[in-house]
């Protein structure tokens, strides 16, 4: 294991953000003897980012608390084309009116993690649509393309997967990679960034950038990337039954944010309170130590931690204590998310599956059918057992609404307005 001597390194490394790092004792020398910019690429394919980019978000933080400058980079441009890491076909085309729509609900979640200015390591937001759009493409071609080997391309992992699977890569998608080496070079023209940050399954596309860096503009760059996040069980980070765990509040909650952090599994919560919360290490080896239920605490904390630093303290406590009302002194708790429905579509009745949807707790109905058949959904706190049943006003409780549950930990109230 590497011993770092710049805070920076040291801090990712202790807790668990580094995969690979390229010439790791150069970029450590530099970070401790200067302010080191880097940068992260998010494409904005939706009006929000999803806790899958919390941990890049986490490494811009922590590298502007240890005194170095992040950049965020919005993939304006290469939003127009699409990135072909890890994907088994090609992305929808998104118009420029829906980038700039979802441009602005990124750069919302953005000021809670970063402190944006002008001075010392203020963080950058920056848009590669200011530059790739402006390309032409002959010049591009002949100043930048000649600068890459297509044999190189084909043995990354994004596009030697695309292949042997005998998937479709258009050309477009071809083309991300130059692309995002083109970013790398233009951020280290216009603001000085000498390091690219990202996944590990961006490797490949950073080292390109690496390369290119050092043909063009003789300038020694630096790749460092963070292991894919998995769950103890193997399954993908921030996926539930219905869907994504979106960090925009008007999408997913606080409480229900506040819910998918209880729900970790046993074995993720000390690596889980490492990468998503700001603890100190030595108060993460005392909770990580804590055995059979004790370990619940551990969760109610990260799930606290967690949630308070993208809705703030104020929300992250209501949902702790809404959680603490609804299971430990079994209330119907008022700060339960909620959904509302008219008068009379609850007279003519709701279907359980169609409510089960609009609750969240599923994406379809079909889901909402197996979750019936395996008894994971109650209404009142009563186990549903036909997948039929329908709502109505007979199911109001005294405080005027119907409490969906989805297992032990999800609840909505359904409120008639």
């Amino acid at each position: 294991m590497t011993t770092y001597k710049s805070d920076f390194l040291n801090v990712l490394d202790s807790r668990g953000f580094i995969h690979q790092v390229s010439e790791p004792e150069a970029l450590d020398q530099l970070a401790k003897t200067e302010m080191v910019t880097a940068y992260i690429g998010f494409d904005c394919t939706a009006a929000s980012l999803h806790v899958g980019s919390l941990l890049p978000i986490m490494m811009l933080r922590w590298m502007q608390k240890t005194g170095h400058r992040p950049i965020a980079l919005m993939g304006g441009g290469t939003t127009r084309v699409g990135d072909p890491s890890g994907k088994d076909e090609s992305r929808r085309l998104l118009t420029d009116e829906q980038i700039n729509e979802n441009l602005k609900g990124i750069r919302r979640i953005f000021s809670r993690f970063i402190t944006f200015g002008d001075n010392g390591n203020d963080a950058i937001m920056a848009n590669n649509a200011d530059w790739l759009n402006k390309l032409n493409y002959i010049d591009f071609l002949r100043d930048v393309g000649r600068h890459f080997s297509i044999n190189r391309m084909l043995t990354f992992d994004s596009v030697k997967l695309r292949l042997e699977r005998q998937q479709e890569l258009s050309f477009l998608e071809f083309n991300y990679m130059i692309l995002q080496a083109y970013d790398f070079l233009e951020l280290h023209k216009r603001h000085g960034c000498h390091l690219q940050m990202g996944g590990s399954d961006q490797w490949g596309n950073i080292i390109n950038g690496i390369d290119l860096g050092r043909r063009v503009a003789q300038a020694q760059l630096f790749a460092l990337t963070s292991p894919l996040i998995t769950t103890a069980s193997g399954a993908k980070m921030g996926k539930t039954a219905a869907g994504a765990v979106w960090l925009d509040a008007n999408l997913v909650s606080p409480y229900d944010y506040w819910q998918f952090w209880r729900n970790t599994e046993d074995g993720d919560v000390g690596r889980f309170l490492k990468l998503f919360t700001e603890l100190s290490l030595e108060e993460i080896a005392k909770l990580t130590a804590l055995k059979g239920s004790e370990i619940n605490e551990a969760k109610k904390i990260l799930a606290t931690e967690a949630t308070a630093m993208v809705h703030g303290r104020e929300e992250a406590e209501k949902a702790e204590a809404t959680a603490r009302t609804t299971f430990e002194e079994g209330a119907l708790a008022e700060n339960l998310p909620s959904i509302e429905t008219a008068k009379a579509e609850l007279d003519k009745g709701i279907g359980i599956l169609t409510a089960s949807v609009q609750a969240g707790f599923v994406s379809s109905t079909s889901e909402a059918r197996r979750q019936i058949k395996s008894g994971g959904i109650k209404v009142n706190d009563v186990t549903v057992t036909d997948e039929k049943m329908m709502l109505t006003p007979k199911d109001l409780t005294q405080e005027g609404v119907i409490k969906l549950s989805l297992g032990k930990k999800r609840h909505v109230l359904l409120r008639a307005v």
